[in-house]
């Protein structure tokens, strides 16, 4: 049996690494005695399986895992009570909130994840100006950007995955500068843009 869980990572834990997270949560499926099934070989491994690793700093509301259990010792596992469950052994700050049983043939998350929504924070910047400088960024019909891929310099064009841009308001008041805050809805497919490099694109 295959399951996928959601679960959110806010506050310092946004510092910690992909790969130091992927451990965290290995440690808690054991720790939480999860009949979690494991591969095959000299260095057997559990099955879990990760969708777009969220960049270090970077917080999430919606981060999604895939493990699959052992049959029949699955049966058992009461997923109703698996977020309580988990949470407690996961580090501060990283949340389970939902689980849901999931069909094998269907696509892997690095297949099925097209997008991710950004909110991003624009310091020094009205929403009117911004609003403005996205409409003309959304206009555009290519935003040419030099990306580095295998050590080697590649031109590419930013303007297909940006696919939704709105700004929502002005920052909250305790946020260090006044600003902007802007949503984003940036593609992951073919190739992802991050949210650097939109930034890069209203003002290079």
């Amino acid at each position: 049996m295959r399951i996928r869980l959601r679960y959110r990572k806010l506050g310092k834990v946004r510092f910690t690494s992909h790969r130091d997270v992927a451990r965290c949560w290995e440690r808690a499926l054991r720790r939480a005695e999860l009949p979690v099934a494991s591969t095959e070989g000299f260095s057997p491994r559990p099955k879990v399986h990760f969708g777009l690793a969220l960049s270090t700093g970077h917080e999430s509301l919606g981060e999604y895992l895939d493990v699959d259990l052992l049959e029949p010792e699955a049966a058992s596992v009461d997923l109703a009570t698996l977020p309580e469950r988990l949470t407690p052994l996961l580090p501060p700050g990283i949340d389970v909130e939902a689980v849901a049983i999931i069909d094998r043939s269907h696509t892997s998350l690095q297949e099925a994840v097209t997008l991710c929504t950004w909110v991003i924070e624009v310091p020094g910047t009205s929403p009117e100006a911004l609003a403005a400088a996205a409409d003309t960024l959304l206009s555009a019909t290519e935003l040419p950007v030099v990306r580095e891929r295998k050590g080697k310099k590649v031109a590419d064009d930013l303007r297909p995955g940006i696919l939704r841009l709105q700004v929502v308001g002005a920052t909250p008041p305790e946020a260090p500068e006044p600003g902007s805050v802007l949503e984003a809805d940036l593609a992951t497919q073919p190739r992802s843009v991050r949210p650097a490099e939109l930034l890069a694109a209203f003002d290079p």
